[in-house]
């Protein structure tokens, strides 16, 4: 998936569990990452930064393979 600015997104809880970024940290996601939608506020690399819901919630970095299309 070619994800760019502005594009709403959610993570695929299949790829982002056991992953290196998982193991790097607290392995239990709040719920919100899987069922909401998320916008992609930058890209770098292998990576986007990805800002969800309206309610204050932290921006969190994720791989662009562990991201897809909210529909």
């Amino acid at each position: 998936m070619a994800v760019k600015k502005g594009d709403m997104v959610r993570v695929v809880r299949e790829k982002l569990e056991n992953s290196l970024e998982a193991k790097a940290s607290d392995p239990l996601f709040p719920s919100y990452i899987f069922e909401t939608q998320g916008e992609v506020i930058d890209t770098k690399g292998d990576y986007a930064f990805v800002k969800f819901g309206i309610v204050p919630t932290p921006n969190i970095w994720l791989k662009l393979d562990q991201l897809e299309p909210f529909k």
